[in-house]
């Protein structure tokens, strides 16, 4: 509807100029068409006459009240009223709204789809957690974040690829293969000062164990410095098979899996740092190189190589990030943990340094997550092992409820995850309210078949018929996901589908509940059945951008 409302004012303004009312200048980019907030405002409202008003040197409530007169015979609107110092309402016809309806039906399986991407290339990097250990609940909300926004871009567009950076050299890896090695020498009766922050988790004595069962005691007697790369590399495959594992069962796949290992090997990083030496970004200071970061906005320089010849996480930072931008791609999203908020300035001075604009990179910081059960919130640790896993969560509740949850706030929010509401089967939990409506028009199909009213020959339908208030406040929210997922794609918030989502499931099971879909009346009937598959289609594709399944059947 807002396409059409949009093109009608458009052409009531060609007409104004045509007749003389109005000089001829191009619209304003300031121009915009929104949903009134309160409905005694309209369906919609413009801003064309405040814009105009400074180019045409006329008062903007004049400029107003000649597109109004212009407006009023167009049957597209029931009223058009000026309001305020000249914003222009728009009340869309009860006739116009019921054949909406018939548009919406007929785009099928593609509404809500657009073109407001313009197919430019994203790039999308998440989780990209350490292979240190199994994902946790924060990684769930980062992957559920992550994946739900390729999806929606995708939606809108944009040319999606998705990508995991494994971040498998450096002193965390040493510290990992060293856990497990000193378990592995505990198992066979070795007494060990394990140290405190060595990873403590469970999963280490399990990836001794293997180690163990494969090898047997042939590691008893070696020192640890020279078995170590085994013990590491055990160690990154074991629990890079379990993320992968978990990812996949919580239906989040990557067109790539990117190794950092890859940057030094293919001299990557030594490539990135003679560049942006060259280019005077680098400098040498006290035997240590430096990024001369302050030079976009950091609070201070960052140290790229240290003194000692020890390259820095940064250093492999700055070569991925020229890497990825060397591929082509139009966007660069990192969707990282909120503890590196940090980052931000530094990798945006890469970019920019590098001769980019810091446009094209965009970071998401995912708030933490803090997992609720019987009112208690559990701790959550990597090295210390005190941390629920994802595949936890996933066991307990299921990857619907999980990514639903993930979803329900702004990412940059504070999320409390409520694990007693997520094992609900009722109206109190948020997904199984939406997943229900969707199986309750999938009954509403199954009924309508046994009754020969299926399938629908939309040019026989009367959506006419459409008159009731309920029918068109229902009608008004369907028209309204389209613009919902460009909104979403252009912010970049995943969740705004999720609200979407819960207030039309809300008005649904009102709908529901007031309104007959198989009645008396035939004409009614098939108007209503073609609206109550409109919006089961809908349903399904919102829940499918969150990557949660429409059942036909609770």
């Amino acid at each position: 509807m807002y396409d059409r409302v949009h093109a009608a004012l458009e052409a009531c303004y060609r007409e104004a100029v045509s007749r003389g009312f109005l000089p001829e200048t191009p619209l304003p980019s300031a121009h915009q068409i929104v949903p009134s907030k309160q409905t005694e405002h309209g369906d919609f409202a413009s801003n064309l006459a405040l814009t105009l008003a400074p180019v045409l040197k006329r008062p903007p409530r004049s400029i107003a009240e000649t597109l109004k007169d212009l407006l009023t015979n167009d049957p597209l609107f029931e009223r058009v009223d000026v309001a305020g110092p000249g914003f222009i309402n728009f009340f869309v016809s009860r006739d116009a709204w019921a054949q909406q309806a018939a548009s919406i039906h007929a785009h099928g399986d593609q509404y809500g789809e657009s073109q407001e991407g313009e197919g430019k290339r994203v790039l999308v990097e998440f989780v990209s957690a350490n292979p240190t250990g199994p994902l946790h609940v924060g990684h769930g909300r980062g992957a559920a974040v992550g994946d739900s926004l390729a999806r929606i871009l995708k939606a809108a567009g944009y040319r999606v690829e998705t990508e995991y950076y494994i971040n498998d050299v450096g002193n965390q890896m040493r510290t990992l293969g060293a856990s497990v090695y000193l378990r592995y020498q505990e198992i066979l009766g070795r007494t060990i000062d394990f140290p405190a922050d060595y990873y403590q988790g469970d999963y280490i004595r399990d990836i001794a164990n293997k180690i163990l069962a494969e090898q047997g005691e042939r590691y008893l007697d070696v020192p640890q410095e020279e078995c170590l790369p085994y013990f590491t590399s055990e160690a990154v495959r074991e629990i890079s098979k379990g993320i992968r594992k978990d990812l996949e069962d919580f239906d989040v796949s990557f067109d790539s899996w990117f190794s950092e290992a890859r940057l030094h090997e293919e001299g990557i990083v030594e490539q990135t740092i003679r560049e942006l030496r060259d280019s005077g970004h680098i400098y040498e200071q006290d035997g240590a190189l430096w990024f001369r970061t302050t030079a976009f906005g950091d609070e201070k320089d960052r140290v790229v190589r240290r003194s000692n010849g020890v390259l820095t996480y940064f250093a492999a930072d700055m070569a991925y990030h020229r890497h990825k931008l060397e591929r082509g791609y139009d966007i660069l999203v990192d969707i990282w943990g909120a503890d590196h908020h940090g980052y931000v300035p530094r990798i945006s001075a890469v970019v920019q340094a590098l001769g980019h604009d810091n446009n094209r990179l965009r970071v998401l910081l995912v708030q933490f997550v803090s997992l609720i059960e019987g009112g208690i919130a559990k701790g959550m640790s990597t090295r210390s092992g005190e941390f629920v896993t994802l595949r936890a969560v996933l066991d307990d509740v299921g990857p619907d409820a999980a990514r639903f949850f993930f979803l329900m706030r702004k990412a940059d929010s504070h999320l409390d995850f409520d694990l007693d509401l997520a094992r609900k089967q009722g109206q109190e939990n948020p997904v199984y309210y939406v997943q229900y409506a969707h199986a309750r028009l999938a009954s509403v199909a199954r009924n309508a078949q046994e009754a020969g009213y299926l399938p629908l020959v939309p040019e026989n339908v009367d959506v006419g018929r459409l008159s009731g208030a309920d029918d068109i406040a229902l009608i008004k929210l369907l028209d309204a996901f389209p613009r919902t997922v460009a909104e979403s794609a252009r912010a970049m918030e995943p969740h705004r589908v999720t609200f979407y989502l819960t207030e039309l499931a809300s008005f649904f099971h009102g709908y529901y509940t007031r309104s007959r879909f198989i009645g008396d009346d035939p004409d009614l009937t098939r108007a209503r059945l073609l609206l109550a598959e409109a919006t089961r289609r809908v349903i399904r594709k919102g829940l499918g951008l969150l990557g949660v399944s429409a059942p036909t059947h609770m």
